[in-house]
């Protein structure tokens, strides 16, 4: 496991569009997922311990968020040929038994994420309802420990700041993860 943590949010960079098959049997695009005050674009995946430790917490902040308007969609661009448990069944099994409230989608060809710039899972993007970059940050400050019940919710509260006012606020803490696993480059040749 490679720790990463990602970059300063570039505010008002413009959200990627994508069209990407959900657990869920749909295909999503940008628009499908983006809500009337903006879009949390999660990159996240099954085997990552730093995942596995927000999830509780992410469906609570996203089901929250989404009263607000914040919509949210979870990408998940691991090569799964490296990491099994990151296979699209398994993700249809994440996604039943913690009951996620968004759409959770694969980005098999790596396309989106890299066009994203994600580094990291998590990795999270949120965005206005003019879909402009206004966040990249962490969800809280527990990391892959179990929260304490008083912790900060640094994404919930820089995304209802982002659905009151358009903007998101001007420092944030970088979200740590593991490393997205990029599969091995072609060959020149093929």
């Amino acid at each position: 496991m490679v720790r990463m943590e990602t970059p300063v949010c570039e505010f008002g960079t413009p959200a990627v569009d994508f069209n990407l098959p959900g657990v869920d049997g749909k295909d999503w695009t940008l628009a499908d997922c983006a809500g009337p005050r903006g879009l949390l674009v999660m990159f996240i995946c099954n085997h990552c311990p730093f995942v596995q430790a927000i999830r509780e917490r992410l469906v609570r902040d996203t089901r929250e968020l989404r009263a607000l308007g914040i919509y949210s969609v979870a990408i998940m661009s691991n090569d799964s040929a490296q990491f099994p448990v990151d296979s699209f069944v398994n993700m249809q099994a994440v996604a039943r038994e913690f009951d996620f409230p968004f759409p959770y989608l694969l980005d098999q060809t790596q396309q989106v994420a890299r066009a994203y710039g994600a580094v990291c899972t998590p990795d999270f993007f949120g965005y206005n309802n003019q879909l402009q970059l206004q966040y990249r940050g962490r969800l809280d400050a527990s990391g892959k420990q179990p929260a304490a019940p008083d912790v900060r919710r640094d994404l919930f509260e820089a995304m209802k700041a982002v659905a009151a006012t358009g903007h998101g606020p001007e420092h944030q803490v970088p979200s740590t993860g593991c490393s997205i696993k990029w599969r091995e480059p072609l060959p020149a040749d093929a």
